[in-house]
């Protein structure tokens, strides 16, 4: 049968010349048209007013534990009230996805169903539902970009409104940009008070939780870590709502005070400088770090335990969470005998400090409007070149700062955790595999994590975590399979996680546990017959010699091995045999 060679007409006058019963409606459609073509708006949205600050309680929730409670006692500091969300569990799941849209993040689902059960427990409570939406907001991280977390403040708005708290407000914190925050919300100032605190219950986050990952396997006394550290969270959540830098302005001269009040710029740089200043190098600080520092070292620990290292990349939520959003993993590895080393958040910040730079690059030459001058246009083309270097610098300086801070606090809890990667070195060892300017959740970190840990020596298997469906991970994944062909003795494994699906992800991680298990036996193996010690030897030199006992005790890394028994044989084997000296335990 042959088809019919029928040609549309590419306009409308055309059509109604070839198709005469079409044209006759064409007049209305157009008029349809033109009256319903309307740009999409966002939705208004009322303020957090700085008349409503005493009274409007601020929920936070979504992180860790340590850092919720960090950023609470900040909140608190800065005048504000504040309150944890309640630990999102699978029951938070199933209240998300009921008033949620279809298809979104399980973290969105999780944080939004938490938010919703709390809300509903208020008014089960007795408070009406009005003064709900008036006393509470819900403070979160805000972004853009090629994935669903660019829509997770208005995939919590529309749960919201469907759970029947239409006009509950929700406030983000644009994570693009950076300290320099828009002020939308006239009710909550981003002032450098705010924001040091912020940054520094970051930064005390991050390494306490490191510090607890990494001895918890090998404590001697069960229960003794998360003894330790829930007293040192409560010194340090007592000194970040406590602690008020004295105003350089009271103490300054008279007339120098005077002069300084018709200048704004050095007036507010020179606050800036001593606040910062008394947050981070401050004596009231400092001794709060110590305390910590000295309990942390009192803890008791075996690194004669066998125990592989997991380390953990993924999506930004769920290698991050301590809950049933991804299936609990941390305290399932645990128990299963595995040592983990979650990724900080900080690394985010570093990352996105990074990228800024790489897009700058590309905008070499440009005006800020992205114009590109003339030819022989030199005096202009000097002026961006100028401009250009000026920004590069800015942003070297930010992430040298930004890490030097982070690796300070480190320093002052004994050397316990782990430092920051910079950056550039992961964008380095993925560029081959993922174009480092390629955006959409973490880019190029979980490939550049991935064979940097493997190459390193630094852990016997990588899990990535990421929520079902996530296209960045996804893209991750994919490029994966080219480095595990690559690097052949690498134990990856990705896992999904959502709602659902807790025995198979176990079931799963069980069998490439199995493997890095085997992997770090083998190891110790050697590494006993290289020390030429047999481990009842080398378990009487131990506790002859008590500082190897300490947490802060500095155990040498030993060329192509991963495990904290196989180094710690390797080392005290070089202790009996005179070739190496003990270090001292304390700082």
């Amino acid at each position: 049968m042959e088809s019919a060679n029928i040609q549309i007409p590419s306009n409308n006058s055309g059509i109604a010349a070839g198709f005469p019963e079409i044209g006759a409606r064409l007049p209305a459609f157009d008029r349809r048209q033109r009256v319903s073509r309307n740009h999409y708006r966002r939705p208004l949205e009322r303020p957090l007013e700085e008349a409503e600050r005493n009274k409007v309680t601020i929920l936070i929730g979504g992180l860790t534990r340590k850092h919720e409670r960090f950023i609470k006692s900040v909140f608190e500091g800065c005048g504000y009230n504040c309150e944890i969300l309640p630990e999102a569990d699978y029951k938070s799941f199933h209240v998300g996805k009921e008033y949620g849209n279809n298809g979104q993040c399980s973290p969105a689902y999780f944080t939004g169903g938490a938010l919703i059960g709390f809300l509903k427990d208020l008014e089960a409570r007795g408070m009406p539902r009005r003064d709900i939406i008036d006393n509470y907001v819900f403070f979160t991280a805000g972004s853009c970009g090629p994935c669903r977390f660019g829509m997770y403040s208005a995939e919590y708005r529309l749960s919201l409104q469907n759970a029947g708290f239409d006009g509950f407000r929700v406030v983000r914190f644009q994570q693009d940009h950076g300290i320099n925050q828009k002020g939308e919300e006239p009710g909550l100032k981003y002032t450098v008070n705010f924001g040091l605190g912020m940054l520094k219950a970051l930064y005390l986050g991050d390494v306490l939780n490191d510090i607890a990952h990494n001895l918890r396997p090998y404590e001697v006394k069960p229960g003794e870590v998360d003894r330790v550290m829930d007293l040192c969270v409560q010194d340090l959540y007592n000194h970040l709502r406590d602690y008020k830098p004295a105003e350089i302005l009271e103490t300054l001269p008279a007339w120098l005070t005077t002069a300084l009040s018709k200048k704004t710029l050095p007036r507010h740089i020179l606050v800036g400088i001593h606040k910062m200043r008394a947050h981070l190098y401050g004596k009231a600080y400092l001794d709060v770090l110590e305390k910590c520092r000295a309990r942390i070292n009192s803890i008791e620990i075996d690194r004669l335990r066998v125990k592989p290292i997991v380390k953990i990349v993924g999506e930004f939520w769920a290698q991050t969470t301590e809950t049933e959003g991804n299936y609990r993993m941390f305290d399932f590895l645990e128990n299963e005998g595995a040592q983990i080393q979650p990724e900080p958040i900080g690394t985010w910040p570093a990352y996105l400090l990074a990228q800024a730079k790489l897009r700058l690059n590309l905008r070499r030459g440009m005006s800020s409007k992205h114009e590109e001058p003339g030819r022989w246009d030199l005096g202009k083309r000097f002026k961006n070149e100028c401009d250009f270097q000026q920004k590069r610098f800015l942003f070297s300086l930010g992430e040298r700062l930004y890490a030097h801070q982070y690796h300070r606090l480190t320093a002052s809890l004994g050397d316990m955790a782990h430092r920051l990667l910079p950056p550039r070195i992961l964008a380095q060892l993925a560029d081959p595999y993922y174009h480092p300017l390629a955006r959409g959740g973490e880019g190029y970190l979980e490939v550049g994590k991935n064979i940097y840990y493997t190459v390193n020596n630094l852990c016997h298997m990588v899990l990535s975590l990421k929520p079902f469906g996530c296209m960045p991970s996804s893209q991750s994944d994919g490029v994966q399979s080219a480095v595990v062909n690559r690097h052949k003795d690498m134990i990856f494994l990705p896992i999904e996680t959502s709602g659902e699906g807790e025995n198979n992800a176990h079931s799963r991680v069980q069998m490439g546990l199995g493997e890095a298990k085997a992997k770090a036996k083998a190891e110790f193996q050697e590494a006993l017959g290289k020390s030429g010690q047999s481990i009842d030897a080398i378990r009487a030199f131990a506790a002859k010699h008590r500082e190897l006992l300490r947490p802060q005790y500095k155990v040498p890394r030993y060329p192509g091995v991963a495990g904290i028994a196989a180094n710690f044989v390797l080392h005290v084997g070089d202790l009996m045999a005179g070739r190496a000296r003990l270090s001292s335990a304390e700082k």
